[in-house]
């Protein structure tokens, strides 16, 4: 039996599966609110403090008012989510999901297109973050409430003793790896993390790789493209050449090689500063933040690494009000306040930079411009699609990249790349997903 992809039909003009699929997405929404009552709207996220958060709402909205439920992130959440959606009860009036997940969710019924409630909002985000919660199409199935776009970090100590600048482009990064290794072997700019697949999406991102897409009724698999393999190729090289570290990042080893001083770069991400504060505190005042090396200077480009959406569930019955929750929290100045100084989240709207992000975080705290070369990095990201079984690809990614950093053959990383391919193909066949070619 086929899996059906019902809210992108109508927006399409063709389902792109072809059964039906539990829940409801109509354009009701369900809304049983009598004139003058009291709404009450669930919300389950797993950013921290997002109560507090609600409470901003919540003193505000009399007629509307807001339960965070935490929740664990990442699969267990999903999980939970459609397990209670396939019961027909239990679901809440609003999820947070990431972005990578909305397919999924999508696919499921799970979650609403909320277009009508919501507005025009696409000039409140980078385009990277809209096509997160609209799939490419008319449909907006979330707003987008924070991003990951991916920076560089590196000791800036180290690259002043060796008469070093930040790396423009990806040349400059390689050349820079190998003269820092060359000053001490114990040294490394960075590592490749076999372990770290949505790190290795974005870098491909960056490429101008998007690793899936709708064309007309039927979904397309690109991950063993030209621009994913330009990247495969390129960390192959360097791993192969001993000149960065093959060993997987957030392992107890790559956690004290950022405080010892052997691992002085990190392609990371916005929310990075927390990771080297949580791991690396002795260091403080070493670190410098950058843009991602270029492929093309003149055409700059960035990817995301992480990041999330506010859906309303399909089953929620005060649609029209969780869309205005999930609206307001994602691009009213309160709200943009609220989500980075209590939920400590880069928030995805434009506007965070001028109205929330004043103040740089602590652990960059001499670098004024921390906040507004994140600005930049966001505005340049490539738009990215994700699919329905981006577990599948992502566990693909940690096997044969596994092996391929081990091996240190370069010819591995990009043979890598149709393992991955082979096997999201294979498995979206398997599930009844209908495939361009």
């Amino acid at each position: 039996m086929k899996k059906a992809f019902l809210p992108l039909a109508g927006l399409l003009a063709a389902a792109l599966l072809t059964t039906t699929a539990c829940g409801s997405s109509d354009d009701s929404g369900g809304d049983n609110t009598k004139p003058g009552e009291k709404v009450e709207l669930t919300y389950w996220s797993w950013a921290p403090n997002m109560d507090k958060v609600a409470e901003v709402w919540n003193s505000s909205h009399p007629d509307i008012h807001v339960t965070v439920n935490k929740q664990d992130g990442g699969d267990p959440a999903v999980t939970k989510l459609l397990t209670a959606i396939k019961a027909g009860s239990g679901a809440p009036d609003v999820m947070q999901a990431e972005y990578q997940k909305v397919p999924t969710l999508v696919s499921a019924d799970a979650v609403a297109d909320i277009s009508k409630e919501v507005g025009d909002l696409k000039a409140k985000f980078p385009e990277s973050a809209w096509n997160g919660v609209t799939l490419g199409s008319d449909a907006v199935y979330g707003v987008p409430q924070d991003s990951g776009p991916m920076m560089f970090y590196y000791r800036s100590d180290v690259f002043d003793k060796l008469g070093l600048s930040a790396p423009t482009t990806w040349d400059d990064y390689a050349a820079a790896a190998r003269k820092i290794h060359a000053a001490d072997p114990k040294q490394y700019l960075g590592t490749f993390s076999a372990n770290d697949a949505g790190w290795f999406a974005g870098l491909s991102q960056q490429a101008g790789a998007s690793w899936w897409g709708v064309q007309g009724d039927a979904w397309s698999v690109a991950i063993n493209d030209a621009n994913t393999q330009k990247v495969a190729q390129y960390w192959g090289g360097l791993v192969q050449d001993g000149v960065i570290d093959n060993k997987p990042m957030y392992t107890p080893e790559w956690n004290a090689a950022l405080n010892d001083g052997s691992q002085v770069g990190w392609l990371g991400a916005v929310w990075g500063p927390g990771v080297l504060e949580g791991n690396a505190a002795s260091t403080k005042g070493k670190w410098k933040a950058a843009l991602l090396p270029q492929w093309d200077t003149a055409k700059p480009a960035n990817g995301n690494w992480g990041g999330s959406a506010t859906s309303v569930t399909s089953q929620s019955k005060h649609k029209k009000q969780a869309a205005e929750f999930v609206a307001w929290l994602n691009t009213d100045p309160a709200a943009l306040k609220a989500l980075v100084s209590e939920a400590n989240v880069y928030p995805a709207s434009v506007d965070a930079t001028a109205t929330a992000l004043t103040s740089p975080p602590a652990f960059f705290a001499d670098q004024a411009d921390f906040y507004a070369i994140a600005a930049e990095a966001s505005k340049t990201t490539n738009p990215f699609t994700y699919g329905p079984n981006v577990n599948v690809t992502y566990n693909a990614y940690n096997d044969a990249f596994g092996k391929a950093a081990q091996s240190k053959q370069a010819a591995t990383f990009t043979a890598a790349l149709a393992t991955m391919q082979q096997a999201t193909v294979d498995d979206m066949k398997n599930a009844g997903f209908k495939l361009a070619g």
